[in-house]
Formats: structure tokens, sequence, C-alpha cells
């Protein structure tokens, strides 16, 4: 008969994201978790198997929430244009819900937490997820120029992950910074993609 839980998971995995948040993805070890959570070390081995997989999986749920929330205003937009700047503060929105989870996903890229030892299903996940955030680009891009193409996309990409990344890098919370990020994602959007070569 397996032992019963003593310790909540979730809140393990809350007290993982906020020593990412403040610490960074490397400098977070299995004793300071374990004592920041105030548990044994065994049990984050005993539940996660490893360090590794345990910050895999607070990325995941931490991307999956951001992601759900993303979409969810993407789809709530009453215009092309307006869905590509809820798109892209998406972030701010998301801060001000989970504070050390946004922190996180600006820190920690996904491609960082692939390892020998992650679990297939957990890399499945990542790579799902992956998939998940081209489709909205994607779909973002045709609402826009009725085009799924690679320079419509590049053009999405810009407004939705590289300027966020850029402008929230200093201050999520700042009001100022919010409208100048939204004010420059409908600059790039005056401008359209590229035309395709033809053949």
């Amino acid at each position: 008969m397996p032992r019963p839980r003593v310790h909540d998971l979730d809140a393990l995995l809350d007290v993982a994201e906020r020593l990412v948040a403040s610490s960074g993805y490397e400098n977070v070890t299995v004793r300071g978790l374990a004592t920041a959570a105030g548990v044994p070390n065994g049990t984050i081995y005993h539940a996660f198997g490893s360090l590794s997989e345990l910050l895999a999986r607070v990325w995941v749920r931490a991307a999956t929430a951001f992601l759900d929330l993303q979409t969810s205003l993407v789809d709530a937009a009453e215009t092309p244009v307006d869905a590509v700047v809820a798109a892209a503060g998406t972030p701010a929105l998301f801060a001000d819900r989970r504070p050390d989870a946004a922190r996180m996903l600006l820190k920690v890229r996904g491609d960082r937490l692939f390892g020998p030892d992650l679990p297939d299903e957990l890399a499945d996940t990542l790579h799902a997820l992956d998939k998940r955030l081209v489709a909205l680009l994607v779909r973002l891009a045709r609402l826009l120029w009725d085009r799924g193409d690679g320079l419509a996309v590049e053009v999405v990409t810009t407004c939705v992950v590289d300027l966020p990344t850029a402008f929230f890098r200093r201050d999520l919370t700042d009001p100022l910074v919010r409208e100048r990020l939204a004010a420059a994602v409908r600059a790039v959007l005056t401008v359209p993609p590229r035309e395709k070569d033809r053949p």
C-alpha cells in the first residue's frame, strides 16, 4: 500500500516558481527548494524524480495558464489589430494575477528545460505548448492579412513575442510601459508583411 502524500505538491511548485522568478533557473537546488518549502529533500525526488523534472513541470504549469489567458483575450478582441495588441499585452495581465509565474516565463525559455532525464510525456507536453503558440501566431496572421505564411507570422511574432519581451524586461507593472507596448504593436502592424516570392 503506497504511503499517503503528506505535502501539497502544488504548494511545492509554487515555492519553486517563486525561487526561479527571484534567483534564476540555474540557482535553484534541491536543498534550497526543500528548505524554502519546509519539506525533506526526499519529497522532491519521490514526487518528481529529479529537480529538472520538477522545474519543467513548474514551467509547463505557468506556460499553460499563460496561453489559456492569451487565447481567451484574443477570442474576446473585437478587431484583428485589437487581438494582436491583447496577445502582446498578456504578460502584463498575467503578471497582475501571477507575478512569480510571469517573471519566470520572461526569464526562462522552454527549450532550456529539455534534458536527457526529462520524461517523454513531459517533453511531449513542452512540444505541444510550442505548437499551440505557433498556431495562435498563425491564426493572428490570418485574421490580419488572410495569410499564414512565414513572412506574415514573423510580423506577428515581432508584436506578440519580441516587443513584449523587450518592453517588459524592466517593469511588467508600469501602466506607461503597457501603453507604449500597445502603441508600438499598432505601429508595427501599419506596415504589412512582405509579399511572398512567386515561384
